[in-house]
């Protein structure tokens, strides 16, 4: 008898596990929480030069942060992390340093930035943490 599985495209794997924030949602709110990190907080220019995107895209994306209550988007394009934003930024950034990590170790190069952002929305947090603990035990550079 043939078990039945259920199999979803790329985009219904992300919209099942993750309803509300996008994978591009994600690259905006972990550059926002990267420098608010640096700077306390980031602006809209910045962030559209960063993510090379246009400032009305950058500022329509700040838009959808602030209605999941991810940011503040304050006066002249001041964007601020949320509590709830700073924790899933503090989550995000783990996750791109630690696939940087891991994909220049594996591949003994200095940069692995493309890579990383093509594959950091695909690995759930349970992969991402035995990958951590697997690279601890074979003795990976921090």
């Amino acid at each position: 008898m043939e078990e039945r599985q259920s199999f979803y495209t790329q985009k219904g794997y992300q919209l099942r596990d993750h309803p509300a924030v996008t994978g591009a949602m994600e690259d905006y709110l972990e550059m926002i929480c990267r420098q608010a990190r640096a700077e306390g907080y980031a602006r809209v220019g910045w962030l559209a030069r960063r993510l090379n995107v246009r400032p009305s895209s950058a500022s329509r994306m700040v838009g959808q942060l602030r209605a999941l209550g991810l940011v503040s988007f304050e006066r002249y394009g001041i964007v601020r992390p949320t509590e709830a934003g700073r924790k899933l930024g503090d989550y995000l950034l783990y996750r791109h340093d630690l696939l940087h990590r891991f994909f220049r170790w594996v591949n003994g190069t200095q940069d692995e930035l493309e890579q990383v952002e093509q594959v950091e929305h695909y690995i759930n947090e349970t992969t991402l943490r035995n990958l951590e603990a697997l690279m601890e035990r074979l003795g990976a550079p921090h």
